[in-house]
């Protein structure tokens, strides 16, 4: 039976990042994830201080190479794992610890740099904010995607102000549309990253953001389950003001209802999170990463619906 949704080469009914990297470099294309050791104007007194409340110590880079290296060791290290399933990969360069723009251009081009001389890379992916992009930096952007296969990836989180303001955000949605229109002005590649059962959050908030997102000049989402880890600042909050954990049947059927209002040619990046397990408070459920990614997939297939069925097909450009 031909498959409903086309953007597929494996029956997903979602538009998985391996199928478009496929279809785009005609081979298989692995990621590596860096810590170039900045640091985030959340955190230093600049946009706030604390960071967002369920960042980590990593800056959401737990599973990025070990910042006490060097960048060249810590591509190395992971390609070398990456090599042994998949021997003709290529790569990107994924900037993902901390905020990944919040430096000099000079700073930017030495470290961004180092790993595309390297062999086999073809592009980089670049963790950052919107409020932590420098005219200049956005210049030096322009000027690195002639050059490269280049995504900026940009931390929104949710639309609603409340929430915001409670995880401690330290951006307005002003600033993200903004940005995302500056970097599309100049043909730069945007994938945006949200999370599903934040404090207080309902599933029509959540269904919100996803709609207001696929109004935009998009071509990637990320998706994250909310992981309570030990040590921040959110782990305190649901120990003294518990907040309800979303169940798995119920973020598995958010995460569905999200899909089928987004654009199917937006390119799902994630679908959940990589929870370190030792340091998950909740919920537990996160740590059976491929049961649940099955367990959509099925759900999916139950309701015979698929990415973009509810889509409005709105662009803002």
């Amino acid at each position: 039976m031909k498959n409903i949704f086309t953007h597929t080469n494996n029956n997903k009914r979602y538009h998985t990042l391996d199928y478009f990297y496929k279809q785009k470099f005609n081979t298989k294309v692995c990621k590596i994830s860096l810590n170039a050791g900045f640091t985030c104007p959340n955190k230093d007194g600049n946009k706030g201080t604390g960071g967002c409340i369920y960042c980590s110590k990593l800056g959401s880079g737990d599973f990025a190479g070990k910042a006490n290296k060097d960048l060249v060791t810590q591509f190395h290290d992971i390609e070398s794992i990456m090599k042994k399933k998949w021997p003709n990969a290529l790569y990107i360069g994924y900037f993902q610890a901390n905020t990944n723009t919040y430096a000099k251009v000079e700073v930017l081009k030495q470290k961004y740099e180092t790993i595309l001389q390297l062999d086999k890379v073809i592009g980089l992916n670049i963790a950052t904010r919107p409020d932590a992009i420098s005219d200049k930096c956005l210049d030096y952007l322009e000027e690195l995607s002639k050059k490269t296969y280049l995504t900026v990836e940009l931390g929104l989180q949710s639309i609603h102000k409340k929430t915001t303001q409670l995880i401690n955000r330290g951006h307005d949605l002003a600033c993200f549309d903004k940005m995302v229109k500056k970097l599309r002005a100049k043909k730069i590649n945007v994938v945006v990253h949200i999370i599903n059962g934040l404090p207080y959050e309902t599933k029509d908030m959540m269904l919100e953001t996803v709609k207001h997102i696929n109004n935009l000049d998009i071509q990637g989402i990320k998706i994250h389950m909310l992981h309570v880890i030990k040590n921040t600042k959110l782990a305190d909050f649901y120990k003294k003001k518990t907040f309800p954990i979303l169940t798995k049947e119920e973020y598995i059927d958010i995460v569905i209802s999200q899909l089928e209002l987004l654009r199917p040619e937006i390119v799902i990046n994630r679908i959940t999170g990589d929870p370190v397990k030792e340091d998950l408070i909740e919920p537990q459920w996160l740590i059976k990463k491929f049961c649940l990614l099955n367990d959509i997939d099925k759900e999916m297939a139950k309701r015979n619906t698929y990415q973009g069925k509810k889509s409005t097909e709105k662009i803002i450009l």
